[in-house]
């Protein structure tokens, strides 16, 4: 925490929107220090929209975001990239580039005109491709690769970049299922070395497994938000999503898991007792 007792990365009463459109009004969030927070909520709810702006991206029409005390929108970018790296949504990269000369762009932010490409650069981005899976593929020109491939290049840009804060909208998208566990728990292992992580997730079940944090979204405010266990209720899920489910502990790791109901509600509904047929 900082010394005022603010979390490092916070908002305070902002407005965000775009255009004449207002997405989120007066919203006031802590991203708890040293933890793994995870944003839910329907599409178009304004996830990635908190993110844009909890990154710089997008300035708010009122109202503070603040990193480490001082407004993100008075701080240099450079001074940013050093404090917090965004994976966004989608990203392009240059024609012709290859997997290793993107990785290590990186490391910008912290090279200066007198220091340029150094042994900490280099151990940086080999650390970042061995984490992502990326070593084999150094000498590939991303433009060959598949969108799942193209996805770990662009996380292991950001894990190049070594900052304290990681910022990620929906982070897994375009993985098959073995690599997204797989990102999912090097983010976890990030988070149990120090790093403040934020992700925006679609799954839920993903999100109350490795959160330590979850901020759960509709129509641009937050309408819950603490550990998993606190969230992971079966009036919060169906306020949010529209969404009626039961919850159990995931047998495996004990984290709650969401079993919607779908067409089961109305058999339940219509069964003495409301209870469905096994």
């Amino acid at each position: 925490m900082t010394t005022t007792g603010k979390s490092a990365l916070h908002t305070e009463k902002a407005t965000f929107g775009y255009d004449e459109r207002v997405v989120s009004r007066d919203l006031t969030v802590e991203i708890p220090d040293g933890g793994f927070t995870v944003i839910v909520g329907p599409n178009a709810c304004g996830k990635s929209t908190l993110l844009r702006a909890l990154s710089r991206l997008l300035a708010p029409r009122s109202g503070r975001v603040v990193l480490d005390g001082t407004d993100i929108t008075q701080m240099k970018s450079k001074e940013v990239a050093r404090r917090l790296g965004l994976l966004p949504q989608s990203s392009l990269s240059p024609d012709g580039i290859t997997v290793a000369d993107l990785i290590a762009r990186g490391r910008h932010p912290h090279q200066k005109v007198w220091r340029q490409w150094s042994p900490e650069d280099e151990a940086a981005v080999v650390a970042a491709m061995a984490a992502t899976g990326m070593t084999d593929l150094s000498g590939r020109l991303v433009d060959e690769l598949s969108g799942g491939q193209r996805q770990r290049v662009w996380v292991a840009l950001i894990l190049a970049q070594e900052t304290p804060l990681l910022l990620l909208d929906e982070p897994t998208t375009f993985l098959d299922i073995s690599h997204q566990i797989e990102l999912l728990e090097l983010l976890t292992e990030l988070n149990a070395h120090g790093g403040t992580l934020v992700a925006v997730l679609h799954d839920l079940n993903h999100a109350f497994r490795y959160a330590t944090h979850v901020i759960a979204m509709r129509d641009g405010a937050i309408v819950a938000e603490g550990p998993p266990d606190a969230i992971a209720r079966p009036e919060i899920v169906e306020h949010v999503f529209d969404l009626p489910c039961e919850i159990i502990a995931d047998p495996v790791s004990g984290s709650p898991l969401v079993l919607p109901l779908g067409g089961q509600r109305s058999k339940r509904a219509a069964r003495p007792g409301g209870k469905a047929s096994r």
